[in-house]
């Protein structure tokens, strides 16, 4: 797979439309040739300590972000056409849609591939565990600030160019 847009949430607590940060990295002919972060005033708006503690965002720091259809309105043309990917993608497509029909937005279907499931066949038994931090490792890659969505994209396209 040479041409695709990696893609990684965070959520502000355990409802799937909670995103609160986004991040996107958009390969084209194997080479990385976009990327987008942003902050997201999630829905509904409040913060899970557990989820606090993953990522260390907040309601002061999502206060005065745009929201989903703002923020989705930068990345949609960015990602048009292309296939995502995202490691554990069944949370981050679920993220996707929860977010779609919170704002009752039309979700256009996109097609998702999962790093985690790659990573799992090609390493099998071979590895600790396949979390994105060791999987990257793996393929050569090492995850600096892991959990912020944008490293966690980055992350997950090198991974994709190793093992898509």
């Amino acid at each position: 797979m040479k041409d695709f847009a990696a893609i990684d949430f965070e959520t502000a607590n355990g409802t799937r439309s909670s995103v609160c940060s986004v991040g996107v990295v958009v390969v084209r002919g194997g080479e990385v040739c976009d990327t987008f972060y942003s902050l997201i005033r999630p829905t509904p708006n409040y913060y899970a300590h557990f989820c606090q503690a993953v990522h260390g965002l907040c309601d002061r720091d999502t206060r005065h972000a745009p929201t989903f259809p703002e923020v989705w309105a930068e990345i949609a043309p960015r990602i048009a056409g292309l296939p995502l990917v995202a490691h554990n993608a069944r949370f981050d497509e679920g993220c996707l849609k929860a977010a779609h029909d919170a704002y009752e937005m039309p979700y256009p279907g996109y097609r998702f591939y999962d790093t985690l499931a790659a990573s799992r066949r090609a390493f099998g038994r071979t590895l600790p565990n396949h979390q994105l931090h060791t999987s990257a490792a793996a393929c050569g890659y090492n995850l600096h600030n892991h959990h912020h969505a944008l490293a966690d994209a980055e992350a997950c396209a090198m991974i994709a160019l190793k093992l898509l």
